[in-house]
């Protein structure tokens, strides 16, 4: 191998290497897969997010774990967080609807952290129906809902009438906005704060690719998009 060549190779291996560094440690771009989130988020939408934030966390390749190296802040009521997902190898974003300490209830739809209603003109109810909950002990409720099986124990009836449960500390409540259609805390429980990326910035880019996304090679699926969405380049969260 000739100088030259040895020199060139060099120069994009520093290039990479750079770049991994950032995309771990600054700014990661990710396609929002679902429409948990719409209309805030839609599927296809591109985004920049921000993972200095909430700490600096070192992503362990092909796997849904992440070192730490510095820390950072928690969420605050309201933001929208991006997050590796519990249950499989993708990033979710989310809203923090709730922090560690807080109650949260939902009835009739409507959401309660700590007592108060919360008029949350993002929030979208496209479902008429209203699932009536169940009637569980408090104690156990709370406890089903720690351990992650609230959804396995009652199902949907968790959609529309919820809790009331307390957020245990290091976690947050996290729901998407679209709320008659996300997986969320509410069937889950708890959202540690382990799992937190970022806090996504804005739209780089905006495709509808038809359907539920994956990840971001879906943006080279060039064949499938059905548009290109002008009109959302450059909305900020």
């Amino acid at each position: 191998m000739n100088e030259k060549i040895r020199r060139f190779i060099l120069s994009w291996l520093v290039v990479i290497a750079v770049v991994m560094v950032l995309r771990a440690t600054f700014v990661e771009a990710m396609v929002i897969p679902s429409g948990s989130m719409e209309k805030t988020l839609l599927v296809g939408d591109a985004v920049l997010v921000n993972r200095f934030l909430y700490g600096v966390k070192i992503p362990v390749p092909f796997t849904n774990k992440q070192i730490p190296i510095i820390p950072g802040r928690s969420p605050k009521r309201g933001e929208i967080i991006a997050f590796a997902s519990p249950f499989e190898n993708k990033t979710v974003v989310k809203r923090c609807v709730a922090v560690a300490g807080d109650t949260v209830e939902i009835v009739n739809k409507a959401l309660y952290v700590n007592g108060e209603y919360l008029r949350e003109a993002y929030a979208e109810h496209s479902d008429r129906r209203v699932f009536r909950g169940v009637e569980i002990d408090n104690a156990i409720y709370q406890e089903e809902w720690l351990r992650g099986s609230l959804g396995d124990l009652i199902g949907l009836q968790a959609r529309d009438n919820f809790g009331p449960v307390v957020v245990p500390e290091d976690c947050v409540f996290a729901m998407g906005d679209n709320r008659d259609t996300s997986f969320d805390s509410r069937f889950w429980g708890p959202l540690h704060t382990k799992y937190l990326k970022g806090l996504p910035l804005f739209v780089f880019f905006s495709f509808d690719p038809g359907q539920e996304g994956e990840n971001l090679f879906d943006m080279i699926k060039i064949w499938q998009w059905k548009e290109i969405r002008l009109a959302r380049i450059g909305k900020v969260m």
